[in-house]
């Protein structure tokens, strides 16, 4: 990237001094629109996600045979929604923030089978392949009961065709464990950050690991390079997915239940602000566009960042998109947040969710682990430290976006808000990792 951009750019845009001084921001999206106005810029509605809904509801009999561990829920991949009363406390007095509304964690970082908010996309399309090849070879109808496909009949049909993707770590572990389990060759490509543990783990399901010495885009890159050299060959791509975004999507019509459970109303008077943590952008973005179409203007989204990885806010803010990485900008994507270490957004993601995207903020490393070991100490949760990018949102709302929330009329109904925190992966991580990033968090005081 040009000096002279750069230049126009620190001119241009307030916040892009401090984004490339590595400092924290918080950035509110000047494109914003009414959902009415912004849904017509989109190819998907609700009709796609209710469909993508009902494809999970049929594989369900063979999620619950061949992931015993998801039997209790009738193998439906879902995660708790649970109050966080005390760390709402801690955070309110460390931020010297109003103690408003009520704060909720989801936690997809304990969805069964692959620990993170992964096992949505990743596994929805998997699932949405196989069933294709199945249906197209004549093995498999919408009557049929899908626990069939937990058979070596089917293992030996699936053997001939393989999958890849690229990952940073989570995305590869949901899956290369899906894809093994129904019998597919798989290959994940690995970036330089992912954890070592991740990569013992997939080796373990039989899943081909290659490793990268360069970052996410790299590995991006060269799985789709394999794709293409074998017809045979599946490419699973996170950076323009739109399987992947609409079994994200998914996660709203579930929330939207989970709410009703709790007798937590969504209105005008009562407004849902959500906060997800964001890498290449088809996770939080496919989750944020499905609460749009649910809950429309009255749920405010926020994605959050490493400062060292700003990538979507990044070309959000110029409008690039995709067409430009942290590294033009001299941001080195260096980050111990693995699954937000992306260097370049998604660019079908970032143009999608454009029109819906309330803002964007960054947080330190330091203060990532700060807040995991804080989490542990007072709710007893252990996250890895990626999934606590949104726990910093509510404070910074409330420290920095008061112009956003005077601007959406918001302010006299904060009492009667909801704030749900987005916990995107971390029960799979092996404990004496997990006391290391604890250890991390303790440094750091």
């Amino acid at each position: 990237m040009n000096k002279f951009k750069i230049q126009q750019w620190l001119h241009q845009y307030p916040l892009f001094k401090k984004l490339i001084s590595l400092e924290e921001v918080f950035w509110i999206n000047p494109k914003l629109e009414n959902f009415q106005t912004g849904i017509k810029k989109v190819k998907f509605g609700l009709e796609d996600v209710l469909e993508a809904q009902k494809r999970l509801q049929r594989f369900a009999p063979y999620i619950a045979k061949a992931f015993p561990e998801t039997q209790a829920a009738n193998g439906i991949i879902e995660s708790p929604l649970v109050e966080i009363t005390e760390m709402q406390h801690k955070l309110v007095r460390e931020y010297q923030i109003p103690q408003l509304g009520k704060w909720l964690l989801k936690c997809d970082s304990h969805l069964p089978i692959s620990g993170s908010i992964k096992a949505r996309g990743g596994i929805y399309e998997v699932l949405k392949y196989a069933e294709d090849l199945a249906m197209k070879h004549k093995m498999l109808t919408l009557e049929d009961d899908y626990s069939i496909l937990d058979s070596d009949r089917f293992r030996n049909f699936f053997s001939q065709y393989s999958i890849a993707v690229g990952s940073t770590g989570n995305l590869g572990l949901s899956i290369g464990i899906i894809s093994a389990k129904l019998g597919f060759k798989v290959t994940v490509h690995m970036s330089l950050d992912a954890k070592q543990w991740k990569k013992d783990l997939l080796r373990s399901k039989n899943v081909n690991v290659i490793e990268y010495d360069s970052d996410y885009s790299q590995a991006v890159a060269e799985g789709r390079k394999q794709a293409q050299t074998d017809s045979s060959c599946y490419f699973i791509d996170d950076e323009n997915s739109h399987d992947l975004f609409l079994g994200y999507a998914v996660a709203a019509l579930r929330l939207k239940k989970q709410l009703d459970e709790l007798t937590i109303q969504v209105d005008q008077n009562h407004p849902l602000f959500v906060y997800l943590p964001c890498g290449v952008g088809g996770g939080p973005g496919g989750v944020a566009f499905g609460l749009k179409l649910i809950f429309q203007d009255h749920v405010h989204c926020f994605f959050a960042e490493p400062t060292h990885s700003p990538s979507m806010l990044l070309g959000l803010m110029t409008g690039l998109h995709e067409q430009i990485s942290v590294q033009d900008v001299e941001i080195d994507n260096i980050t111990d947040a693995d699954g937000l270490a992306v260097g370049r957004p998604s660019g079908f993601v970032g143009k999608t969710i454009e029109p819906f995207l309330s803002g964007c903020y960054t947080v330190s490393d330091e203060q990532l682990f700060i807040l995991l070991k804080d989490l542990a100490d007072i709710e007893g949760i252990h996250l890895e430290p990626s999934a606590l990018a949104g726990m910093a949102g509510p404070g910074k709302l409330f420290k920095e976006g008061l112009g956003y929330l005077q601007e959406q009329k918001l302010t006299e109904q904060m009492s009667q808000a909801t704030h749900i925190i987005w916990a995107t992966g971390g029960s799979m991580v092996p404990k004496e990792i997990l006391a290391h990033y604890y250890m991390r968090g303790n440094q750091f005081l």
